[in-house]
């Protein structure tokens, strides 16, 4: 079996680092200047409404299982 090594050239390498660094460079640009983040008052509400609707739904699926629990333990209890 032969083998072949293919190398790169250096200038094909360079040409890579500097589409790395210019990637970098853009995203450092549109992540300061070109996207809009929210102010701390929009932050805090959003995380209010995050939390409400989490425990909402929390309560709702312990509700369910509490109700089919049960339900379940009626039919188990008069098969006996």
């Amino acid at each position: 079996m032969i083998r072949v090594r293919i190398l790169v050239p250096v200038h094909k390498q360079l040409i890579k680092m500097a589409g790395v660094a210019e990637y970098i460079k853009e995203s450092y640009i549109e992540l300061t200047e070109k996207v809009t983040w929210p102010t701390w008052r929009e932050l805090q509400n959003s995380a209010i409404l995050v939390l409400v609707a989490a425990i909402i739904i929390a309560m709702v699926i312990f509700g369910m299982d509490q109700i089919i629990g049960y339900l379940l333990n009626q039919f188990y209890t008069s098969l006996t």
